[in-house]
């Protein structure tokens, strides 16, 4: 069928989204055959971007932050959530020069978050207000953690390239934390899962129109999806070589991550959970204030083509 459509799903390159990578090459190498659509992977630098282009229809799908696809669905972004893309997968590093041993010892500095609509933002939220401290932006008032929005990738050299120790360190989807310890400027604090055990974080959403008119399609990458998400924890070894790849990173640390026996990342269960999805959204909501409105979950989400895809 020469007149196939083109998917275009965009994403970052974190290991949030290998699953994508494996499903790429799995065509590109014509270990799969897609009947019904040809896939292209977008890849941008930042949230934003991935968010402005879903808005403007410039991709048809994206692999996106889940508070950040409730909230272009709220401002009026015609798109359903179909599938997780992982689940946990992200860490919390302190950096080297900044001397922290305890929470407290975050207060007065700055820690980098990927975006104010993230579960990284939330997670690092509940961990702060667990020991009364107030995080914020230098506009607030009484604040004790600044936060500062960086790119995911900017986030390992920011900290190589202050001298001060005024940034603390970052929360962030792998391979960007691992990335920074390998490089000897940044120490583990916490795993997101010890925050939040099989957490969700990044999920895959289509553009309504685009499900309409090419639901076959979206059935079909889907169920690749799956697939390659049971095939990245049943084989490490081969993932990390396709991940070094498709995120442009060292072999060797994206293999730490998806061989590390603690599961920090788990990518065979990808069924959209409801509840959790409500979880993020009434403490954004309630605990944080920055979403001030909620949506109606079963409108937003269709589990249709998981269950086709047989995910757990």
């Amino acid at each position: 069928m020469a007149d196939k459509p083109v998917i275009k799903i965009g994403h970052l390159k974190i290991t949030d989204h290998l699953i994508l990578g494996v499903t790429d090459l799995k065509q590109k190498k014509g270990m799969e055959t897609f009947n019904y659509c040809s896939l292209k992977t977008v890849v941008k630098n930042g949230w934003n971007e991935v968010a402005d282009a879903l808005a403007v229809k410039e991709i048809d799908a994206a692999f996106i932050l889940a508070p950040t696809a409730m909230d272009l669905y709220k401002s009026g972004v015609a798109l359903k959530l179909i599938l997780f893309t992982h689940k946990s997968g992200s860490i919390l590093v302190k950096s080297k020069k900044a001397n922290i041993k305890t929470i407290e010892d975050f207060s007065g500095k700055v820690v980098l978050i990927p975006y104010q609509l993230s579960v990284h933002n939330m997670l690092f939220h509940k961990l702060l207000a667990e020991k009364g401290l107030k995080p914020g932006t230098g506009k607030d008032k009484g604040v004790d953690v600044f936060l500062e929005v960086v790119a995911p990738f900017q986030m390992p050299e920011a900290i190589q390239y202050d001298e001060e120790g005024e940034i603390a360190g970052f929360i962030v989807a792998e391979p960007y934390g691992s990335q920074a310890i390998a490089n000897g400027y940044g120490e583990e604090f916490y795993l997101s899962k010890d925050l939040w055990p099989n957490h969700p974080c990044c999920v895959f959403v289509v553009r309504d129109d685009v499900l309409k008119k090419h639901g076959d399609a979206i059935q079909e990458i889907t169920n690749s999806l799956v697939r390659s998400g049971i095939s990245i924890e049943a084989q490490p070894g081969p993932a990390a070589a396709i991940g070094a790849s498709f995120l442009g990173q060292e072999k060797s640390v994206i293999e730490n991550i998806l061989a590390d026996p603690r599961k920090r990342i788990t990518t065979s269960e990808l069924f959209p959970v409801i509840e959790d999805l409500e979880t993020i959204q009434n403490y954004m909501h309630k605990n944080m204030g920055i979403m001030k409105t909620k949506i109606d979950m079963e409108k937003f989400v269709d589990t249709s083509f998981a269950k086709n895809a047989g995910a757990k």
